[in-house]
């Protein structure tokens, strides 16, 4: 069947070049999907100035991983230094502060109207609380 219309004022020799093109470019692409091995670097599509778009184009990486891990990790020796060392009160206080059970920190004041104390407490509650977790963890 063809597709080719004369009526679009498209000579026949550019539509052959851009369909025999596509088709090029479909066979390559389905030998890469059987070959397993796909370079970021390698050319999806071509437009018509030379200009090539490949799949490090297409895609976006963000490279946090490790980062990620890292704080992860340091959250957890956190959270159990804090169950370790601090009372009750020290450690609710400490992670209502700096949100070491995922939800967001919240300031002294929002800390003090929670627990019905004063402002001033929580205060002296954290600062007590970071000494002694200061000290466990440069043991």
């Amino acid at each position: 069947m063809s597709t080719f219309k004369s009526d679009k004022n498209i000579k026949l020799a550019t539509y052959a070049s851009r369909c025999i093109e596509n088709e090029i470019l479909m066979y390559f692409r389905s030998r890469r999907k059987f070959q397993g091995e796909v370079s970021l670097s390698d050319t999806l599509e071509n437009d018509g100035e030379g200009n090539n778009l490949s799949l490090m184009d297409v895609i976006r990486v963000d490279d946090t991983m490790l980062e990620d891990l890292d704080v992860k990790e340091s959250c957890k020796k956190v959270r159990a230094v804090v169950k370790r060392c601090l009372t009750g009160r020290e450690a609710r206080v400490i992670d209502l502060r700096y949100g070491l059970s995922g939800q967001a920190p919240l300031t002294q004041r929002e800390i003090a109207a929670q627990c019905d104390i004063s402002r001033s407490y929580v205060s002296r509650i954290e600062k007590k609380a970071l000494e002694k977790l200061k000290k466990e963890l440069e043991r």
